[in-house]
């Protein structure tokens, strides 16, 4: 092998290490029922997460893969669905969507801005980085059905999550409408449930002016009360 070759390898190899110390302890949480997070964080700051991210679903797929530098996202981030299929593409470094997949009929979310649309308009929908499954679980799992169901009463019912997203992308409610077996209700949740990144989203724009919009998720119940994507 050439000298050029193998400087080249060792320099790439202090480089990796330096950006990412394999020293970094490492912490596994769970942020909804079938998903778990590995992340390295400093060891000065166990809060910080510095280094490998990763989100698995069943312990198994992964659906979310990137890196930390001292808390902010870097580089590519690449999420998944829970089936494997690639959901988006972000790059940190340029605040740019390199990909996302096809959103056909079938998804649970619908768009809406407010106000009166012309056929000659042009828009662009509301948007999460994090894609359509991994980006939307801290709006599923900060709900849970304030009653108790009994075993098998969870296919009686359904969900609607509701969030209203502002021209500046601050998500500025969420609602969660509750239907079935009877039953009919819509509570307001306060927006201090979630992490500020999980705040801030990509607005709608409308002939390309950034305009309020509303983001509607379809959802089943689960047995213990939480909230899934059908």
């Amino acid at each position: 092998m050439p000298y050029k070759i193998i400087l080249f390898f060792v320099l790439g190899l202090f480089c990796a290490t330096d950006c990412f110390p394999q020293d970094n302890p490492v912490k596994k949480d769970r942020i909804a029922d079938n998903v778990t997070e590995n992340y390295h964080v400093l060891p000065t700051s166990p809060d910080t997460k510095d280094g490998l991210y990763q989100a698995f679903y069943h312990r198994k797929k992964l659906i979310a893969l990137g890196y930390y530098s001292k808390g902010k996202r870097i580089g590519i981030w690449r999420y998944y669905n829970p089936r494997g299929a690639t959901y988006e593409v972000y790059n940190f470094d340029k605040d740019s969507i390199e990909y996302e997949a096809f959103e056909n009929v079938r998804s649970p979310m619908r768009y809406y801005v407010d106000r009166k649309l012309t056929d000659t308009d042009k828009t662009t929908k509301p948007y999460k980085i994090g894609g359509r499954y991994y980006g939307y679980l801290p709006y599923l799992t900060a709900f849970k059905v304030p009653f108790v169901l009994n075993w098998g009463d969870a296919s009686y019912f359904f969900a609607q999550i509701e969030l209203l997203i502002s021209p500046m992308g601050r998500l500025a409610d969420y609602k969660v409408h509750v239907m079935g077996f009877g039953y009919e209700q819509t509570f307001n949740l306060s927006l201090n449930l979630f992490k500020e990144e999980d705040k801030q989203f990509i607005p709608a724009t409308v002939n390309k002016k950034p305009v309020i919009s509303r983001i509607l998720i379809s959802c089943r119940v689960t047995d213990d009360g939480g909230l899934d994507f059908y």
